[in-house]
């Protein structure tokens, strides 16, 4: 067990923003419906967590939970849910990053998210066949539907081959989803498709003000790396002491990345003939080390 935990850590920590927002989704998914199996042992309605996180379609609550303009993004309650989003992420996500940075997908997950959510506030409070619905909103559908569309967008011809259906391109996976989540709107999960509709008309104006040259992602990323240098400015110590080191020469540099990477073939060797549960926690971290490199 504790081997398994090592390994999934270590593909997060090893693995692209894309592989990180989808363990993000995934665990968030595991701790909550282990917290309702919990509460329930104690008859305790556990499904009231999901209300504090989810979307609310009336302005006034909204105004009292803010912060599920960003938790809804990341909530799942059902497997099916999860899985198709987490499997539409990954193979659009894969096609994304090859256009593009993991900076820009970060952002057009979140910029997709918050487009989502108000297109779906603007029709439950200003359409009037949402009039007097009371309605919550969950799911990562609205920023997976902008990377979706952005990246159907920008390489059109771009071809994934389906099962029974052979290869098709994007264009046309992205039309069929758009036209399903318009023919859908007043289905039962309204709210969804519409946020789904949000979504995917932000990845439709990434990918055409990329091709202009502009990137609509630049500020939030600006944003976010102004937060980091002030997070890390205030946790940085006040007092350090440097230590400088005498530059090495060319055979010494030679030789040890010559001992390194023989010692990374011994352990590679040692997974191959025992796996990698066999390794020690020295020999974990070297590989580890070695992999961010």
């Amino acid at each position: 067990m504790a081997a398994i935990f090592d390994n999934l850590k270590m593909q997060y920590k090893s693995g692209s923003l894309l592989i990180k927002l989808i363990f993000i989704n995934v665990a968030l998914f595991l701790v909550l419906k282990l917290a309702v199996v919990l509460l329930l042992l104690f008859r305790i309605d556990g499904s009231i967590i999901y209300d504090y996180l989810q979307l609310p379609s009336n302005p006034v609550e909204l105004l009292h939970r803010p912060w599920t303009l960003i938790t809804y993004m990341f909530l799942h309650k059902d497997f099916w849910h999860i899985l198709f989003n987490m499997l539409w992420f990954y193979w659009f996500g894969q096609i994304f990053l090859s256009y593009f940075s993991e900076k820009q997908m970060g952002a057009l997950y979140f910029l997709g998210g918050i487009s989502g959510a108000i297109l779906y506030l603007l029709a439950y409070n200003f359409l009037p066949y949402f009039s007097g619905i009371d309605a919550r909103l969950m799911g990562a559908s609205a920023s997976v539907l902008a990377i979706v569309l952005a990246t159907a967008v920008y390489v059109p011809d771009f071809k994934v081959n389906l099962l029974f259906l052979g290869a098709i391109s994007l264009k046309y996976i992205a039309i069929i989803t758009v036209l399903i989540d318009i023919f859908s709107i007043t289905s039962s999960n309204a709210g969804g498709h519409i946020a789904h509709l949000g979504g995917a008309l932000l990845g439709i104006i990434f990918a055409l003000q990329w091709k202009k040259g502009k990137d609509i992602t630049r500020f939030i990323n600006i944003c976010i790396d102004k937060i980091v240098t002030v997070f890390k400015g205030r946790t940085a110590r006040p007092k350090m002491k440097i230590k400088y080191k005498r530059a090495e020469t060319d055979m010494e540099y030679n030789a040890r990345k010559n001992a390194e990477m023989e010692e990374i073939d011994r352990i590679l060797d040692k997974i191959k003939k025992s796996g990698y549960s066999a390794l020690s926690s020295d020999e974990k971290k070297k590989l580890f080390d070695a992999g961010k490199k």
